[in-house]
């Protein structure tokens, strides 16, 4: 089955103002008829939710946090990009386009891509306006950085705390309408079902994380933004409670799972230090603006890196690209940081680290000048490692980071299934096989704010307000089948912990499927996850009651779905035979050592279709066209 993207024709540059004007309109008057539920809070579903009620919809947006502002977007760091190109170095809507597209490696959509790049300007105006506090310049001019894969400072930037003020300011936003009346607000909610009738995405089933109660509630359609999948890993830099659960539902129910393969491993990252470590530490990408990656270049040099010569030390990324250097892309960075290590040249008590100097940015800037810059992020790292980065080089090491994977969706960010929406980094759309640092704040504001507020509309003018409520028997199905599979997990009463066979799951797919990745040890992987689903639902140990606040039954629910969800992710990545960004199949390279993509059979979406409990997915593609850039060898040397 060959998917349609929706993508309207004409010039790149004119499709989304074209299509904007060709959607039809819901009347202001009849907004209110409409009831959407957004699921998620962070930079998507919080703008999405804010947004949409300031249109007029009737809106129920659900978090499995306390509070909306505790979203994990609340974690990003470095920045967001847009291209205002007020430093004047040549930045333009069509450099921040085809910056994105070749750092994904040409497998994303350039339709999708160019207008992220083209409402990338409008988010920034949006969020000064709501006192988002960005860094500014002497002169009082908003200040830019560089991030990597890009040769132009483009990231606006809140010292290292940008996702947190970026959050701050959807979540006013989000308040003021829930103070008003038209968001209702359901915090502690965990959607374990996605109800369909007919077809369509008509609401969902909500678990009551306190209470454990299921709750029913009816809708025109449903957005989902809700994140990506990286704690597969186990150890990755997003919050223990990040989980794939509510994509995985809608897998379940029919909707295509695209480019699961696709996961970033971000270089940047405090290495693991424990085996009982339960989540790793991001150090932002802005860092390599000014600091210097190196390891020694003798394998086995065990001395304190202050101790080591500048004839010692191999500044490794600035050799092997000096066009881009420490800001290559963070695929790059990260493959390369592991040869590294691989060659025995890897620092630090465990050997898998590298080191990031500023030695030279003091000497030149001032201490005081990277203190503004990076004063949270080093005295994050202090408090975390105990030791001086000002004095002493980080230790850093690639982590599981972000997913470019996602549940398919069409140009309007509709899936496959009518009435479902999907936002940020919870669907594939923009990113390709690779995203670039910056990025991701810039996408879920771009879908929340400026895109989906359109696109909704466009599909709600053309249907009638529902006639089903909750009390409909697809509700009824809906909830007997979390019950079942609630009182499926308590009745395992096995010996190991859900955490124990997690972190299993974790060491698997790190070895086998992660910055580099070949076909033995997948074929191997998809072998070992199976063994350990079985194990899991035979041995799993899940404690306490269903009718209760009970976080051990929550994460077994949320581990179960990983095991299945691991599965899929290999199975993609066995079928795709190439590389290209993230993905980097070891068969498939050039005689550099860098990705080879097969542009003749893979330049496409791979979509997969929920097969059966057990079963193999069912493969469909989205063809990739490329009408206005050249598919080339990605090189940043």
């Amino acid at each position: 089955m060959q998917l349609d993207s929706k993508a309207p024709g004409g010039p790149l540059a004119e499709k989304w103002d074209r299509h904007r004007f060709e959607m039809k309109l819901v009347n202001p008057a009849n907004k209110r008829k409409y009831n959407i539920i957004v699921v998620g809070t962070g930079l998507a579903g919080g703008s999405a939710s804010a947004t949409l009620a300031e249109l007029g919809y009737s809106i129920k947006t659900f978090c499995i946090q306390d509070s909306p502002r505790r979203a994990h977007s609340i974690a990003a760091q470095g920045g967001i990009n847009a291209a205002k190109n007020y430093p004047n170095d040549g930045d333009s809507i069509w450099r921040l386009f085809y910056d994105t597209i070749k750092g994904g490696d040409f497998r994303s959509r350039e339709a999708n891509t160019y207008r992220l790049a083209q409402v990338s300007d409008n988010i920034i105006d949006q969020c000064v306006a709501q006192g988002v506090p960005f860094a500014r310049d002497y002169g009082g001019l908003l200040a830019n950085r560089s991030f990597g894969g890009a040769q132009v400072s483009r990231t606006f930037y809140c010292r290292g705390q940008t996702g947190q003020q970026l959050l701050l300011g959807a979540y006013s936003s989000l308040s003021r309408q829930i103070a008003e009346g038209k968001v209702k607000m359901f915090p502690r909610r965990e959607m374990v079902e996605l109800v369909l009738i007919n077809g369509k995405a008509k609401g969902i089933v909500a678990r009551n994380l306190i209470t454990g109660e299921f709750e029913s509630h009816d809708a025109d359609a449903v957005v989902l933004a809700t994140g990506g999948y990286g704690n597969v890993y186990y150890l990755s830099t997003n919050a223990t409670s990040c989980n794939v659960g509510a994509a995985f539902r809608a897998y379940k129910k029919g909707a295509f799972f695209a480019n699961p393969c696709y996961t970033q491993i971000h270089p940047t990252c405090i290495p693991h230090s424990g085996e009982y470590q339960s989540k790793l530490t991001l150090m932002s990408e802005s860092l390599r603006n000014d600091g210097r990656v190196w390891v020694p270049k003798n394998a086995g040099d065990k001395r304190r890196p202050n101790d080591i010569p500048e004839s010692g030390r191999d500044y490794y990324l600035e050799r092997k690209y000096p066009s881009f250097g420490n800001l290559a892309p963070r695929d790059i960075a990260s493959r390369n940081a592991k040869e590294m290590c691989d060659e025995g040249r890897g620092v630090g008590p465990t050997g898998y680290a590298v080191y990031l100097d500023f030695k030279e940015a003091i000497e030149r800037d001032g201490i005081e000048i990277v203190r503004k810059k990076y004063g949270n992020l080093f005295d994050m790292y202090e408090n975390i490692i105990d030791d001086n980065p000002y004095e002493t080089p980080m230790m850093i090491y690639p982590a599981s980071h972000y997913t470019m994977g996602g549940l398919w969706v069409d140009y309007n960010l509709m899936s496959n299934i009518e009435g479902l929406f999907v936002l940020g980094e919870a669907n594939f759309s923009d990113h390709g096989a690779n995203r670039l640092g910056a990025s991701a704040l810039m996408q879920g504001l771009a879908d929340g704010y400026f895109i989906i507020p359109y696109t909704i509309g466009g599909y709600l003018a053309g249907t009638e307000p529902s006639e089903y409520n909750a009390d409909h028997t697809a509700f009824n199905d809906a909830t007997r089948e979390a019950d079942e599979r609630i009182k499926k997990l308590l009745a395992i009463k096995g010996k190991r912990t859900v955490d124990n066979i997690h972190r299993d799951l974790g060491h698997i797919m790190w070895e086998y499927c992660r910055m580099a990745r070949n076909e033995e040890g997948l074929t191997k992987a998809l072998k070992l996850t199976r063994d350990l689903r079985e194990e899991f639902w035979q041995n799993a140990l899940v404690p306490g009651a269903d009718r209760d606040y009970n976080l051990s039954l929550q994460k077994a629910g949320r581990v179960a779905d990983c095991l299945e969800f691991a599965e899929l992710m290999i199975t993609d990545a066995l079928a795709r035979e190439e590389s290209c960004g993230g993905h980097f199949r070891e068969e498939y390279k050039t005689e550099e050592g860098e990705a080879k993509r097969d542009d003749e059979n893979f330049c496409h979406i791979a979509a997969w279709e929920y097969g059966g409990y057990g079963k193999a997915p069912i493969f469909h593609k989205e063809p990739l066209a490329f009408e206005n850039v050249e598919l080339s060898q990605r090189s940043y040397k």
